[in-house]
């Protein structure tokens, strides 16, 4: 039985090209494996605050018990959203291209993540990730075109989470992509049936 952490983070509802992807991912993950548990985060409609400096010092043992009861309340939501990734296989991730990157209720979800002693640690030879054996699926969506051509040095999207992933150690990163959503109907729609047709290859290759 795998366990499946599904998030999203588009700021739009019924037209969003990366819930539409992310939903149809975790569908037929599902479908291959029926005793799947899935956890599913809304990024927007449950925003996570963004890293302060004292909810930071609830990363580490230090003024943790000197601190009042809201920055508490976001250790504990801290250590939550860890204790979610780690008990993870599978993590599924609705990541849209905003102005470049990612949208910043995604960041503030990957600042909480990135804790010494639970998902890295510092050797002498530098941070090793501890987060490894899992999977990551990305559902991405960009208005233009990044992939190749003269934008592609500004794709600070995929790059940013193929970096940051590798970093915690997971080196087993799939893009499910559809670009141009903002071109006309017929581009957009191209995109989006090229992306859903990728997606049985992806999940047929997750171990």
């Amino acid at each position: 039985m795998s366990a499946i952490l599904h998030l999203d983070s588009s700021i739009l509802e019924g037209t969003s090209v990366t819930r539409l992807l992310s939903a149809e991912i975790v569908r037929q993950l599902q479908a291959r494996d029926s005793s799947a548990r899935i956890h599913y985060r809304d990024l927007t409609e449950d925003a996570i605050p963004h890293l302060t400096a004292s909810i930071a010092q609830g990363f580490r043992p230090l003024g943790v018990n000197d601190a009042d009861q809201e920055t508490q309340s976001q250790h504990r939501l801290s250590d939550e959203l860890v204790s979610e990734f780690m008990a993870s296989d599978i993590i599924v991730i609705g990541a849209p291209m905003y102005n470049f990157s990612v949208p910043t209720q995604l960041k503030a979800w990957l600042d909480r993540l990135a804790q010494p002693g639970k998902t890295f640690r510092y050797t002498e030879k530098g941070p090793v990730g501890l987060a490894g054996g899992r999977t990551v699926i990305v559902a991405s969506a960009r208005g233009g075109f990044y992939e190749n051509g003269p934008f592609a040095s500004m794709d600070f999207q995929e790059r940013y989470l193929s970096a940051y992933f590798g970093f915690l150690g997971i080196d087993k990163i799939h893009f499910i992509r559809a670009e141009g959503a903002s071109k006309s109907d017929d581009i957009r729609q191209h995109e989006i049936e090229r992306a859903l047709n990728a997606i049985s290859d992806i999940v047929a290759a997750v171990n």
